[in-house]
């Protein structure tokens, strides 16, 4: 009896499947998961594509996909998802980008020469290790760099403090020039030269005879 409904029931399964289109249903599932199966080879293809630059890589990870068969290439996705690298290579150099741009904003901020910590820009010494970070111009009372030369606020030179004591003093005012020294008269035979200085000098002194009468 029992024996008689098994083969009963597996007959009828055996007509339900021999059925032209429960047939026609099995094909195409079978074809769904075989593209299913070559559609996950080339995803995994052009996913490992995005992250990472090693050109071999993303032809074994299809094949990764393909040797699993169309039966279990479910499991190859899995083991596909477990090694494949966790972000892609956009997304690494968008974050080293991150990285060095946060390097760059830290370096510029100003750091102590002696203790490497943040100091601000209006510190004159180092709270940490007490190191002089600037200076006072005694001229503008700004603060300065210690390695300046000169104040760029006022222009008050540190190392030659006479240089703006010349610029802020004016220069003293040019004398009128002299009416030029009368030149000496050429004379004849070799005589000493006669000039009008000696002569108006010479007209100034009395004569030996005046002298003489008026003693």
């Amino acid at each position: 009896m029992f024996d008689q409904l098994l083969d009963t029931l597996a007959t009828e399964i055996g007509r339900f499947f021999e059925s032209p289109l429960v047939q026609l249903a099995l094909q195409a599932i079978g074809i769904y998961i075989v593209i299913l199966w070559a559609a996950t080879a080339f995803w995994a293809y052009r996913d490992l594509q995005t992250r990472t630059t090693n050109p071999v890589a993303p032809y074994l990870a299809a094949a990764l996909i393909i040797l699993f068969t169309p039966a279990l290439f479910v499991f190859g996705v899995i083991v596909y998802r477990i090694l494949r690298p966790h972000e892609t290579v956009a997304e690494a150099n968008e974050r080293a980008l991150a990285e060095e741009a946060m390097m760059v904003e830290i370096e510029s901020q100003p750091h102590c020469a002696n203790c490497s910590r943040q100091v601000h820009e209006d510190w004159i010494i180092c709270p940490t290790c007490r190191n002089r970070l600037r200076r006072v111009c005694p001229n503008c009372s700004r603060l300065v760099e210690l390695d300046w030369s000169l104040c760029a606020w006022c222009g008050k030179d540190f190392e030659r403090p006479e240089l703006l004591q010349e610029v802020a003093t004016p220069p003293p005012a040019r004398r009128p020039v002299e009416a030029a020294e009368p030149r000496s008269l050429p004379t004849e035979g070799g005589a000493p030269a006669i000039t009008s200085g000696s002569l108006d000098s010479r007209a100034s002194e009395p004569s030996p005879r005046a002298a003489a009468g008026e003693n």
